[in-house]
């Protein structure tokens, strides 16, 4: 669009360093704390790491999520999709406020829950993603990212939706999780129905979801065993989903 000037200027060209645009598309962070690293025994015996995901793993997880965006099974492919460009936008600070936490088990990432933050008192859940169908992994990685929000960050709400009828019943159900009305509310992907938790819902028995789907609770007392397990990063060798 180009409208004249409505008064004589000195010069007809202004250009810009990009370096001064960059403030005005990366949105400021906020001073957010870690995520704690964690370890959770499953229903399997298997020891499930939690621990941030770090920008140097970018490239890899990417190309794995290439992989997985082509199965056209339980909305892996659209969830896929969502994924990278959730990871990528973190690299590329075009996201605000995202947080990536990873699940590993002897350093192969098999368990991926992701959020951002949109101010302090909402958090927002954004996928949660299972490598593995064992040990109700995506039970653990699903907590572990509403703790965070609510416990870690202390917002007063999470947000989240469901795009597969297995993170619906997981999450949505099993965390009896009551729903914004919509469409007043939306959730920003896809403009989808809006699943909440308080810091009542919270600490009225959901804290506990752990305990009670898994058998055992979370521990932030990493031992030295674990951490060295997982200590060197890898993606899964193949797609078996």
């Amino acid at each position: 669009m180009k409208l004249p000037p409505p008064v004589e200027v000195s010069t007809n060209q202004v250009s810009f360093d990009v370096s001064e645009i960059e403030p005005l598309l990366q949105a400021p962070p906020m001073n957010l704390p870690p995520w704690p690293e964690a370890q959770i025994t499953l229903r399997d015996g298997r020891i499930l790491y939690i621990r941030q995901a770090k920008l140097e793993e970018v490239p890899a997880m990417l190309g794995y999520m290439e992989k997985v965006m082509k199965v056209q099974k339980d909305f892996y492919d659209i969830v896929g999709v969502r994924v990278y460009g959730e990871i990528l936008g973190w690299a590329r600070k075009r996201i605000k406020d995202p947080f990536h936490l990873v699940g590993l088990i002897d350093g192969e990432w098999l368990g991926l829950a992701n959020g951002r933050v949109m101010n302090e008192d909402i958090a927002i859940s954004l996928h949660t993603m299972t490598f593995a169908r064992r040990g109700r992994l995506g039970w653990a990685m699903y907590y572990a990212k509403t703790y965070y929000a609510l416990e870690v960050l202390k917002c007063k709400e999470w947000w989240s939706t469901f795009e597969s009828y297995n993170g619906w019943r997981m999450a949505g159900v099993e965390m009896a999780q009551p729903t914004k009305p919509w469409p007043e509310y939306q959730h920003e992907l896809g403009g989808a129905r809006v699943y909440y938790l308080t810091q009542a819902a919270w600490n009225s028995g959901v804290k506990n979801f752990c305990e009670q789907m898994i058998g055992s609770a979370m521990s932030f007392n990493v031992t030295d065993e674990v951490r060295k397990a997982n200590e060197n990063f890898r993606v899964p060798e193949t797609v078996d989903l």
